[in-house]
């Protein structure tokens, strides 16, 4: 027998129906949970520096005070200082002529051929050697005054500040005393630390400082260096040109070559006129373009700034060490083991 077949309206029925789909899962993304250790609570800090305020006051206070004691006996240093030109050699364009035709001659007699270049590297060099400082030293007796220092300056708005320099300075004598006595090499760094020489590359302008307590004495010493200097300068050049001449005149007595004389006597004239020319020149290697004058500000120290310093460091310390002690504190908190009470473990054992 054959089956009965469907009718046509219950098929359109069931395609009519929507087919329910399988059941599947529905997942949700979150955003990660942030836990509170890792988050920067600034109300956290805020509780740190107000739980430690007295420290933090009396800290900055004290580091404060000792910068306001620091900058009341430190001191005072004054700067003069002495700006100088380097005097331009005469143009010597005759004087090389001849000199290239008599070859090594002029070379071995010491005839300078000009550029001033040369010379002033050598003039700075000798004012900063340590043999025309000791002499310069030992000229206006300078060695005592180097070791002990310049005297104390009262302020008469604060007396007791000068009292503790005189017992600081006293100290300080009486512990060099137990140690060996101070020698020339000695006595010249202390005066070479005092002493500044600086050359601007562009102007070529050289500036002559002295740091020194008295302003009177400091620019009374740049002054005499400069002075010093152009003396010392200016014998060396006449003592050079000297010896020169006494050798072009054995060499003229030894050459028979009329040539050869003429052009030795045209170097013995040359010479004579460098040497009468020194004679007149009081300003040889340097012309003093701004003299030193006893300065009435000292330039050391900056009190206001040691003390705005000495603030900021002591806040900072102070802050940063409440934070440290903070931090060790927590630290030991949670290296703590938890206890469990006593009532607590009696009534889970009753139970």
């Amino acid at each position: 027998m054959n089956a009965p077949k469907p009718s046509l309206d219950n098929v359109n029925e069931k395609l009519i129906q929507p087919q329910q789909l399988p059941s599947t899962p529905i997942y949700y993304v979150t955003s990660p949970t942030e836990y509170p250790e890792d988050e920067i609570n600034l109300l956290d800090y805020w509780r740190v520096l107000v739980r430690y305020k007295w420290m933090i006051f009396l800290l900055t206070t004290l580091v404060t005070g000792g910068a306001v004691l620091a900058a009341l006996l430190a001191p005072p240093v004054f700067r003069a200082e002495v700006i100088l030109s380097p005097v331009a050699e005469e143009k010597s364009g005759g004087l090389s002529a001849i000199a290239g035709q008599l070859g090594g001659l002029a070379s071995l007699a010491g005839v300078s051929m000009g550029g001033g270049g040369g010379r002033i590297e050598e003039a700075l060099a000798t004012l900063k050697s340590r043999i025309f400082t000791d002499a310069f030293i030992k000229e206006h007796q300078l060695s005592g005054l180097l070791l002990d220092g310049p005297p104390i300056q009262v302020d008469e708005r604060w007396p007791w500040v000068a009292e503790w320099q005189e017992k600081w300075k006293a100290y300080q004598q009486q512990d060099a005393g137990n140690t060996k006595p101070p020698t020339a090499w000695d006595i010249f760094k202390t005066f070479n630390s005092i002493r500044q020489v600086t050359q601007d590359k562009t102007s070529g302008l050289v500036t002559v400082a002295i740091e020194w307590g008295e302003p009177q004495l400091a620019a009374s010493w740049a002054n005499e260096l400069v002075a010093r200097l152009n003396k010392h300068q200016k014998q060396g050049a006449i003592e050079e040109a000297e010896r020169s001449i006494e050798y072009l005149k054995d060499q003229a007595e030894q050459t028979s070559v009329v040539e050869m004389r003429q052009s030795i006597y045209r170097l013995i004239e040359a010479q004579t006129k460098n040497i009468m020319l020194a004679n007149v020149r009081e300003e040889f290697a340097f012309k003093v373009i701004d003299p030193a004058l006893a300065p009435e500000e000292p330039t050391k120290p900056k009190r206001k700034l040691m003390i705005i310093l000495g603030f900021m460091v002591g806040l900072m310390l102070s802050v940063f060490l409440a934070f440290f002690l903070s931090f060790i504190k927590n630290q030991k908190a949670q290296d703590k083991p938890a206890v469990t009470p006593a009532h607590s473990i009696a009534s889970e054992s009753e139970g």
